[in-house]
């Protein structure tokens, strides 16, 4: 599914005019281009890592982000998607991650790129569940804020077997519920259920630093 992804991505990509590439993505204060060059750096080895953690900026996600602009203004946006083409057919994950947040990254931020451009980009329902199990278990890294906002409430998704939580409830495609669980907003509207009202506003409010 990792592999599909890459692919079915890079097709997308392959399609951007120059303008669409300096789009804003769903990542606030990131472009599509911030985030595609972001992707490129999925099979970090120790000394990689090392080298980025070098570029520290204060937290891990400006450290993130500055590595990924850095890698955006290195690279053409051909050598972006044949870099991501590149990985298919890997097995190998960043140091010290899993093939599940390798999954979910390539997943939700294929959707970072695809939504904001009203370009289709499927989420297969299993590989939205398998992603949303692991950021919803996730104990280290520390989890998402979102994840933290999502406790409290049921939620169901309508085109597979799956649910979890308990309170009021949300049910929406696996997909949407995917997106929420890791802060994004943009698929609010696919969800339903008495608990959606509650859970948007929690969503919406700033994050305490």
């Amino acid at each position: 599914m990792i592999d599909a992804q890459r692919a079915s991505l890079a097709d997308l990509l392959e399609d951007l005019s120059d303008d669409k590439w300096r789009q804003p993505s769903l990542c606030a204060g990131w472009t599509v281009r911030d985030v595609a060059a972001h992707l490129t750096l999925q099979q970090l080895g120790l000394a990689d890592m090392i080298g980025m953690m070098g570029q520290w900026r204060g937290n891990l996600d400006r450290t993130i982000h500055y590595a990924a602009c850095r890698r955006a203004a290195a690279l053409s946006t051909g050598q972006i998607i044949a870099q991501i083409r590149g990985m298919i057919g890997s097995r190998r994950h960043n140091i010290g991650a899993t093939h599940l947040e390798t999954l979910t990254d390539i997943l939700v931020h294929g959707q970072d790129i695809a939504i904001p451009l009203g370009r289709r980009h499927d989420m297969p329902p299993a590989a939205a569940a398998a992603a949303a199990g692991r950021v919803l278990s996730m104990r280290w890294p520390p989890p998402l804020p979102a994840t933290r906002k999502v406790t409290g409430f049921r939620l169901t998704a309508t085109d597979m077997p799956w649910a979890v939580g308990d309170g009021p409830g949300v049910q929406g495609p696996m997909s949407a519920i995917l997106l929420i669980c890791t802060g994004r907003l943009a698929e609010l509207q696919q969800l339903s259920g008495e608990g959606v009202a509650d859970l948007t506003a929690r969503l919406s409010a700033p994050t305490p630093k």
